[in-house]
């Protein structure tokens, strides 16, 4: 198992990034897929058509949101956790992902870096 530690640089402010990774259509926006998402703790969610999928345990709105994320059959939960702080140019993004699977990992930090913020570092420069 593996952890990921990353900061990202998004032209917003800290609630829209809060929005765009919680609200529903706003997510669809940016990804271009389809998306299930309830900011509540508890409620099952789907991202990119349900390539990632997991628990929502965690909201603070426009700071904080943690995050289960499932694995095939792993028994220790991998936890992502995304913490916004206010930057001169927007939002810095806190990135921390936990217990990445040895054999995900380099798709794990790819995936971080080209779609998830990769893409929402874009939809933002566009605006």
């Amino acid at each position: 198992m593996k952890d990921f530690k990353k900061y990202y640089i998004i032209g917003a402010t800290p609630e829209e990034v809060y929005q765009a990774l919680t609200f529903e259509p706003t997510i669809q926006l940016w990804t271009g897929d389809k998306v299930q998402m309830k900011p509540e703790s508890g409620t099952e969610f789907s991202l990119w058509d349900g390539s990632i999928t997991g628990k929502n345990l965690e909201f603070i709105e426009g700071k904080k949101i943690v995050q289960q994320w499932y694995f095939d059959e792993q028994e220790i939960p991998s936890i992502v956790t995304i913490k916004l702080h206010e930057h001169k140019q927007g939002t810095s993004a806190e990135l921390l992902h936990t217990n990445i699977p040895d054999e995900a990992f380099e798709d794990m930090t790819n995936g971080w870096n080209t779609q998830y913020f990769g893409d929402l570092q874009e939809f933002y420069e566009e605006e």
